[in-house]
């Protein structure tokens, strides 16, 4: 499987020898963050991105009533109509990028087109409505897409125990199960090495970084 895109690195212009830092990543990797309509994916893409985030945004308006299921996220007022998208620089020159995937039913046919060439999945999970992490769990299960749930930790939600989340969204045993606050730079940072680390196994490859 072709996980990653390795860049081609030219000698520099100013004479300095090849084993000199290179511009630009090593090795770029994507990575998919999907789930439900409010679960935090545009937080999270937002909270680890060393760049500006692209964002797709629109205001919810009265035409969404009756379409998009608003159940526990009534005081959302925008939503993702395409994607997020955001870069974080490992160590060792490993770029991830990072696209977040529209929450809402009526824009996943977008689905398909975002996650060619990804290395896996980051779907993230809300404890108050995890019903709306079927889904995506389904998708990537379906089309053998490495994938960890991440759960974003509300303030307002009660607290489960992995293994209590694992059986209730009834996923393989191999698939981690992170708990994370979409908002924290290092909780988030955190749950995109346990992707990467779980797809490399999966691979079978060395799960370094």
């Amino acid at each position: 499987m072709n996980f990653a895109r390795s860049e081609e690195l030219h000698d520099p212009p100013d004479g300095h020898p090849p084993d000199d830092e290179p511009d630009g990543p090593r090795v770029a990797l994507k990575i998919l963050v999907a789930g439900g309509f409010g679960v935090g994916k545009t937080t999270l893409v937002g909270a680890v991105s060393e760049i500006r985030p692209l964002r797709t945004e629109e205001a919810l308006t009265d035409a969404s009533v009756g379409v998009d299921d608003l159940e526990g996220v009534a005081a959302k007022r925008t939503t993702t109509v395409a994607m997020d998208f955001g870069r974080i620089t490992l160590r060792d020159g490993v770029a991830i990028y990072l696209f977040g995937t529209p929450g809402q039913e009526r824009f996943w046919f977008m689905w398909n087109e975002l996650s060619r060439g990804a290395l896996g999945a980051v779907v993230l999970a809300d404890t108050r409505r995890l019903t709306a992490s079927f889904a995506s769990i389904d998708y990537f299960e379906e089309k053998g897409t490495p994938f960890v749930v991440a759960v974003n930790c509300f303030e307002d939600a009660d607290r489960y125990e992995s293994n209590e989340i694992r059986g209730a969204l009834d996923i393989d045993p191999h698939v981690p199960v992170i708990l994370c606050d979409a908002r924290r730079t290092d909780s988030a940072k955190r749950v995109l090495v346990g992707l990467v680390e779980h797809a490399l196994r999966l691979a079978g490859a060395p799960a370094g970084r």
